[in-house]
């Protein structure tokens, strides 16, 4: 029997994305020549909402864009990607959020952010988009908006019962969350820098992402998970025994928005009746694409890519690629 999809609401960033292509990041004062340059829609709630789509997710966006080109570029993306788009409000005043990104050699990138009318989404602005998580059974969430929105969204998310889920992304200064948003969140999905960040545990190797998981699952959150790039994912949900699905191995080309593919694949797949192990592994194979193609946006895989990767592995998608660690 079918599962019915069920309904997800991003709320967070879109911004444009500029990109550069360079040998090496520059160190202070140096100025160095890249060697291929675009432009493309990003932001990790544009990314996010985008990959969820592209992977089978019925989904809706709340966000802010200004009034300008780069907010009709983000809104076109959106809707031409089967996204919702009633939510996304238009500022006045300030211009659609930037993020400059240098991409070396190894595909290994740095991000500087200008948030813009991102950081005028407000509360207001998810009282009004009631409707659409009401009707949504996961919520998910990054943190390139004001936290005090996060903080808005999520009770209305648990308020309507809905999944609400966190991206930590980027991970706040000095590691503090509000207290509260713990006590409202059924998921937590960092990377290795962000867990860190969160619980003063290096992530370094499966054993330590375990001590930080369980120290995340201490603050109130019943279900973590860990991304580690090329040493996989890990779950831990509350009473069960830990959980990892291994990498899979591709060429990298940029590894922008591959975390932003793993949380978009996740909850499409969850949306649909997976489990959570199976949908971790839909996120890391989601993740994994999106390191084999330069930029946020044109990396983000489509289901089926998802679903061919994960059968090409030994033992194919019967299998999960999920292993439990003793």
């Amino acid at each position: 029997m079918q599962h019915r999809l069920e309904k997800i609401c991003v709320v967070g960033s879109l911004s444009c994305d500029l990109v550069m292509r360079v040998p090496r990041r520059p160190q202070k004062g140096e100025t160095i020549i890249g060697s291929e340059f675009a432009t493309f829609v990003g932001g990790k709630g544009n990314n996010q909402a985008l990959a969820a789509a592209r992977a089978g997710g019925i989904v809706s966006m709340i966000g802010r864009v200004g009034r300008d080109h780069f907010g009709d570029t983000i809104e076109h993306k959106l809707k031409t990607t089967s996204v919702d788009c009633r939510y996304l409000s238009r500022d006045e005043e300030l211009s659609t959020g930037i993020a400059d990104i240098l991409v070396d050699a190894d595909g290994d990138n740095s991000i500087c952010i200008a948030p813009q009318a991102n950081s005028r989404l407000s509360a207001e602005n998810i009282e009004a988009a009631r409707e659409v998580i009401a009707e949504s059974k996961f919520l998910l969430m990054q943190l390139e908006i004001p936290i005090e929105t996060v903080l808005a969204a999520a009770r209305l998310g648990r308020k309507e019962s809905s999944i609400v889920i966190l991206n930590p992304a980027p991970a706040p200064i000095g590691g503090a969350l509000p207290e509260e948003l713990w006590s409202l969140l059924d998921l937590i999905v960092p990377n290795q820098t962000e867990a860190e960040l969160l619980t003063g545990i290096p992530v370094v190797d499966l054993m330590s992402a375990i001590d930080a998981a369980r120290a995340l699952q201490s603050k109130g959150v019943g279900k973590v998970i860990i991304t580690m790039g090329e040493m996989g994912a890990l779950l831990l949900e509350e009473g069960k025994i830990p959980s990892v699905c291994p990498a899979f191995e591709v060429p990298v080309v940029d590894t922008t928005a591959a975390g932003d593919a793993f949380c978009g694949a996740l909850v499409a797949a969850l949306s649909r009746g997976a489990t959570m192990d199976e949908a971790m592994v839909a996120g890391c194979a989601a993740g994994a694409l999106a390191t084999t193609t330069l930029g946020a946006e044109p990396s983000l895989p489509t289901r089926t890519e998802i679903e061919k990767l994960i059968a090409s592995r030994a033992g194919g998608a019967a299998g999960c690629g999920s292993e439990t660690l003793a």
